[in-house]
């Protein structure tokens, strides 16, 4: 049975008859309960889990960088669920059941801030160093604005990051990598966060190097 709180007008929590009615964030929301389908198969359905699979798999070893580098687009949802969706709509290709991440056009940060220019990425002694240009003055970018890196381990499944790396004016920074990592071929990303933590750049994939 539900129950209005706030009168004929407010919202409601609980089910009447298959409408069921809740709070979330402070947000009163009604949703129509699904039928009954223990395992549903069409081809659309199979497709769109293998994809949600694929982008989940990718994001989920980087959770708490997400809550910086989407901090801006976690409007009425988590920044773990603004990235997953921004991915899931721009980052996949191939088909089923062959999808993959398209690094290129994948986003671990997202924002207005000016972004990386000229990144590159190199591996030696169990370190990937980051480098970049300082393009101080470039639109709003900052001396202080301080880099977002990502380093994705598609192997392990598993990611190395810095949520508050150096400053744009440094040009460089190095992520060690556990010694089990050696060998393998990582992903790297780089964005920018405003010193102030107010604004984020969108990041820039930077390319694959093999952890030396």
């Amino acid at each position: 049975m539900g129950k209005i709180s706030q009168g004929v007008l407010g919202g409601f929590s609980g089910k009447v008859g298959n409408v069921v009615g809740g709070t979330w964030k402070g947000i009163d929301y009604m949703r129509i309960k699904p039928a009954n389908v223990s395992n549903p198969r069409t081809a659309g359905q199979v497709d769109q889990r293998s994809k949600f699979s694929t982008t989940l798999k990718f994001l989920q070893s980087m959770t708490d960088f997400l809550r910086v580098g989407f901090k801006l687009y976690a409007n009425k949802m988590t920044q773990f669920n603004a990235a997953m969706s921004y991915n899931l709509n721009n980052a996949i290709t191939g088909s089923y059941p062959n999808f993959t991440i398209d690094y290129a056009n994948a986003l671990v940060s997202r924002g207005g801030l000016v972004g990386a220019a000229n990144a590159a990425v190199s591996s030696s002694g169990g370190l990937v160093e980051f480098t970049w240009d300082d393009n101080t003055g470039s639109g709003n970018a900052q001396a202080t604005d301080k880099a977002l890196l990502v380093v994705y381990n598609p192997t392990k499944d598993e990611s190395i990051y810095d949520s508050a790396g150096a400053v744009r004016s440094a040009t460089s920074q190095n992520l060690g990598m556990p010694a089990s990592y050696v060998g393998d071929d990582v992903e790297a990303f780089i964005g920018f966060l405003s010193e102030d933590g107010k604004e984020v750049a969108n990041s820039v994939y930077i390319g694959s190097v093999t952890v030396a």
